[in-house]
């Protein structure tokens, strides 16, 4: 062992006591959840909509196991809900759910919408316990002035079960990248692989539309893995004509290569003939960011983006944004001030540096 590899592993006890304190860099909270949620055993798709009436439900603390709150040696289905009032000023705002860790699996609606999950339902059961529990907040879910609504749909294999760790949370992204023209919002979609579909003549008529940025599987697409395309036609503004521009596709799980009228403008993983791309598996936590070259964006006219993404297993898709134009010094901008907030906040950072 390298002598600062040993140093690094004896000091991992002092750093995880730094990280569970520390909030991920670009991050602040905005709203503790921690504290009174309502919980019922059971298990009716009916429990995540918005106006159900959870006053009869039972009155429990989270994050807690629901077996220390009158509910001993329960295995089994229960369902969450805790309400809210948001802000006004959450309206623009980039926005991120936080529930800790949850004992075994999870699905997540807010105000009714599918946001996100972790670890697979019965019958083909695959626990996540130990993952921590991060949403992106598709743009639009959130009520800004008005009440919200969080619900938990929970299953428990055995032992502990429920919101067990936290934080719990609403947080914003404190570095936030400045669009010059947004591209949230309805695009196409379709499972499966074919090259034509890059092409901007192709017609997409036939494919299902679909939220950008939002996970496939909470559109309809759930449990798939494997090949997926997005498409989309739009007009740039002509304020942008001969400025230097970047198209910022957010995060995307877990490979993807990105066209522009056709022409293939960036790529993240490496695909070649194999019927699979191969790359990292932490692939899908970066950031997508892809130069235009001069002369590809055509103005007062339509331009077609198509994105083709391959996803290894659980999540997928286009799944956190901003998704859009971003001028050239307002993506540099963004890019500094990212780096030097992770440097500040990530203690991960030291071990890149003891390992390599």
């Amino acid at each position: 062992m390298k002598p600062r590899t040993l140093t690094a592993f004896l000091l991992v006890p002092v750093v995880f006591q730094l990280l569970t304190g520390t909030a991920a860099g670009g991050e602040k909270t905005l709203l503790d959840l921690r504290g009174k949620w309502k919980l019922e055993l059971g298990d009716d798709p009916r429990w995540a909509e918005p106006g159900f009436s959870d006053k009869d439900w039972a009155s429990v603390s989270a994050p807690a196991k629901w077996e220390t709150q009158g509910f001993p040696g329960y295995d089994g289905y229960g369902w969450y809900r805790r309400t809210f009032d948001a802000p006004a000023d959450w309206a623009n705002k980039r926005l991120y759910l936080n529930l800790g860790q949850i004992d075994d699996i999870d699905e997540v609606y807010l105000n009714g919408r599918f946001i996100g999950f972790n670890g697979s339902f019965p019958p083909d059961y695959e626990t996540a316990y130990g993952n921590t529990r991060h949403y992106p907040i598709p743009p639009g879910t959130i009520i800004p002035g008005g009440r919200n609504v969080i619900a938990v749909r929970v299953y428990d294999s055995e032992m502990g079960g429920g919101i067990v760790q936290g934080p719990l949370q609403i947080q914003e992204d404190t570095t936030p990248l400045v669009l010059a023209q947004s591209l949230e919002g309805k695009w196409k979609f379709t499972k499966g692989d074919d090259l034509a579909w890059a092409q901007p003549g192709f017609n997409d008529k036939g494919w299902q539309a679909v939220e950008v940025p939002s996970f496939w599987e909470t559109q309809g697409f759930k449990h798939y893995d494997g090949y997926g395309w997005y498409r989309l036609r739009f007009r740039p503004s002509d304020a942008l004509k001969d400025q230097h521009l970047i198209l910022f596709m957010g995060k995307i799980d877990d490979f993807d290569e990105v066209y522009l009228n056709g022409e293939r403008i960036g790529k993240t993983g490496r695909f070649d003939d194999s019927a699979e791309p191969s790359g990292s598996n932490i692939l899908y936590r970066n950031w997508r960011a892809y130069t235009i070259p001069a002369g590809l964006l055509k103005f007062r006219a339509d331009n077609v983006i198509a994105v083709r993404v391959y996803d290894m297993f659980m999540h997928g898709g286009i799944y956190e944004g901003p998704v859009g134009l971003v001028r050239r010094e307002d993506y540099m901008k963004w890019e500094s001030a990212s780096a030097k907030e992770e440097k500040q906040k990530n203690p991960w950072r030291f071990f890149e540096w003891f390992f390599n």
